[in-house]
This record gives C-alpha cells, sequence and structure tokens, in this order.
C-alpha cells in the first residue's frame, strides 16, 4: 500500500530531493493488528524534524488519516511517512512529496551481538542546525553496520572520538549498572527515540531508577545487562559487545513486560 501525497501511487521523480539529497525527514510507525502503535509521538516528532528542515508538512489530521489508511491494509507491518523537499537539479521544479506506505517488520534476532564503531558525523553534543532530527540522510549509519557485520556483529554501537556511548545506527541503548538503567542523554544530540522513552517511563513506573549521562565505553564493561530499543525491532537483549558478553537479565525482562503490554493496549483500543 504506497500513498503519494494521499493518492495511491508507486513512483517518485528521480530528480527529487530525497533521491538526490537524501533532503528529508521520515518516520517509521510500527503497526499491530492493523492499529498504529503511538502514531501522535511520531507526527510530532516529524513536525519537528520537518520545521528544523524549513519543509512544509500536510495538517496532522491529513497525516494521521493516510497512516491509518495505509495500516489498515497492512495489519502487521511498519508504515513509513517520508517529507521530501521536492526538486533538486535546474528545471525540476515539483513541489515537495510526503509518501506513506507499509512494509513487512522483516525477521529481527532474539538478541543482538554489538561493537563500538566510531561515529565522527555524529554531533555527540556538539549544537548543529539539524541536531536530534530524523533526517532521511543514514548513509553513514548504515556504513557503521555494515563495518560491524563484517567484523562478525549483528550491529553497532555508534561512539565519539573520545570513546562515548551515543547509539546504535537506527536503535536507542540502554544497560544496567548496580540494578541502575542507564542511557545515553539526548543533549548528546542523538535521536528522542520513541521506544526509548516509552520504556524509561515503564521503568520509572515500576520503582527501577533511571540515570541518563554521559559515559564512555569504558562504562559498558560494569554493565550486568544490556538491550536495543527501536520502533521496529522493540525490546531486545545484547548478549556481546566487542569482547563483554552479557546475560540477559530482570531489567531487560520487566521493560520488555512493560512494553509489549502498552503495544497490547493500544492494539485492543483500536
Amino acid at each position: 500500500m504506497i500513498l503519494i501525497d494521499g493518492e495511491s501511487g508507486d513512483s517518485m521523480p528521480v530528480t527529487d530531493s530525497s533521491v538526490l539529497r537524501g533532503d528529508g525527514c521520515f518516520e517509521a510507525v510500527r503497526v499491530y493488528d492493523s492499529v498504529p502503535f503511538a502514531l501522535k509521538a511520531h507526527l510530532d516528532r516529524l513536525a519537528r524534524s520537518a520545521e528544523m528542515l524549513g519543509l512544509g508538512l500536510p495538517d496532522e489530521e491529513v497525516l494521521a488519516e493516510w497512516t491509518k489508511w495505509v495500516a489498515a491494509e497492512s495489519p502487521d507491518s511498519v508504515v513509513r511517512i517520508v517529507v521530501t523537499r521536492g526538486g533538486a537539479v535546474p528545471g525540476a521544479s515539483h513541489a515537495g512529496i510526503c509518501a506513506v506506505f507499509s512494509h513487512p517488520v522483516g525477521d529481527h534476532p532474539i538478541s543482538l551481538r554489538l561493537v563500538p564503531v566510531h561515529a565522527p558525523w555524529h554531533s555527540a553534543g556538539r549544537r548543529w542546525d539539524l541536531m536530534g532530527s530524523k533526517t532521511l540522510s543514514y548513509a553513514p549509519n548504515e556504513a557503521a553496520r555494515r563495518r560491524a557485520e563484517g567484523a562478525g556483529f549483528d550491529d553497532a554501537i555508534l561512539v565519539s572520538d573520545h570513546d562515548v556511548i551515543l547509539e546504535l545506527p537506527t536503535s536507542a541503548l540502554g544497560w544496567v549498572v548496580d540494578g541502575v538503567l542507564e542511557t545515553p542523554e539526548l543533549e548528546l544530540g542523538i535521536l528522542d527515540s520513541i521506544t526509548r522513552r516509552f520504556v524509561l517511563t515503564e521503568a520509572r513506573a515500576v520503582g527501577i531508577d533511571v540515570v541518563e549521562g554521559i559515559w564512555t565505553t569504558a562504562r559498558l564493561d560494569v554493565a550486568e545487562e544490556c538491550f536495543v530499543m527501536s520502533t521496529v525491532r522493540e525490546i531486545i537483549p545484547v548478549t556481546t559487545i566487542g569482547d563483554t558478553e552479557f546475560v540477559p537479565g530482570p531489567v531487560t525482562r520487566i521493560v520488555a513486560d512493560r512494553y509489549a503490554a502498552l503495544v497490547a493496549a493500544s492494539s485492543d483500543r483500536g
């Protein structure tokens, strides 16, 4: 199911900014039983990204209607909302495009093996115009993932030049030290992951201490458990980071169960 500016279609001009410049923003919304999960939060974040990029958006109500329409045809899927600037070369004068489409969730491992990869392109706390936005320009992140896979791991942990832990190419990271859930702070310029938001809220609700801060990779050497958070992957335990091994622990199980309960409640409400 593909909508281009609200109409059924399956093509986009090759002269578009999304193709030639990676100039645009997007959201990926998980769909359970034809219900988009946390749609309002995703649309709010899309609006912030678009504002930082100086892009116009359809009204939120319209975007919600398009997303629900696509989700209704794709009961268990991911719906992506892509917004572009428009023509990116002389003579290509078409306006920006909003594409809404679904695709399968795909298979994901039950645990992950990660390795730190330096990410010199990441702001790592340096202020800039698009800090924290969810743009289309993911080529550096994907290169980091391929480097990790080439080394025999499932994915990368992006780290700064000073070994500060940031995020995964498309996910957030959390770990546990002495029963405290720790995760990098948003001021580092990491994406404000919606799944991360839910996990931290649910952890606090059941009495788990949560600390958002700045740590180097040495902190992971003393962690008891570690997990990944994302819209598509949900909550996945980490069993290896480089040469360090982990066993999925109670905090990971609690936040995964709480997140699953939120999803189930959302699907039940329709």
